[in-house]
């Protein structure tokens, strides 16, 4: 094999490894209520206070830890105290939570899964979930709807 190939092949594999951090790494969460839009990187994310616990889902194959903020969390640095917010993925599904429905440990916004980030692939970069294995009120239809994956954005329409 020629020096030039395999430096090309290196150089793309390199590249290739680094992809997924580099697209984590520019995953924003927008947070809307009526005119105040905040934007949170993963950074900042991470650097709030973080909810985590085991649980199994109906989506993956064995318990893992999720960890990241709660929901209330974020929806309070945008002022969002009544009302109902809306959650918008990648993929444009939407689910409508009302915020009496959100508590301080339930559901949180995951950014990691077993310590580690996760990509879109695997339902990241961001993923509403609720600790499942805790109870019941956690194990029906509605709570699954509302686990949102690849979230991309909460909103809360302006009150006219």
């Amino acid at each position: 094999m020629q020096k030039h190939t395999r430096t090309a092949i290196t150089a793309v594999a390199i590249a290739a490894a680094l992809l997924p951090s580099a697209l984590l790494a520019d995953s924003v969460l927008k947070i809307s209520n009526g005119d105040t839009t905040i934007e949170l990187d993963r950074a900042q994310l991470d650097a709030m206070d973080q909810i985590a616990f085991e649980t199994s889902t109906i989506w993956t194959d064995a318990i893992s830890t999720f960890q990241g903020p709660s929901l209330q969390s974020l929806i309070a640095l945008a002022d969002i105290e009544d009302g109902a917010v809306t959650l918008s993925a990648i993929n444009d599904y939407t689910i409508t939570i009302p915020v009496e429905d959100i508590t301080a440990t339930a559901p949180i916004v995951a950014t990691t899964i077993d310590g580690a980030a996760f990509s879109r692939r695997d339902k990241g970069p961001y993923w509403v979930v609720y600790p499942y294995d805790s109870g019941e009120e956690h194990q029906t239809e509605v709570t699954y709807s509302r686990s949102i994956w690849q979230l991309k954005s909460i909103s809360r329409e302006k009150d006219d």
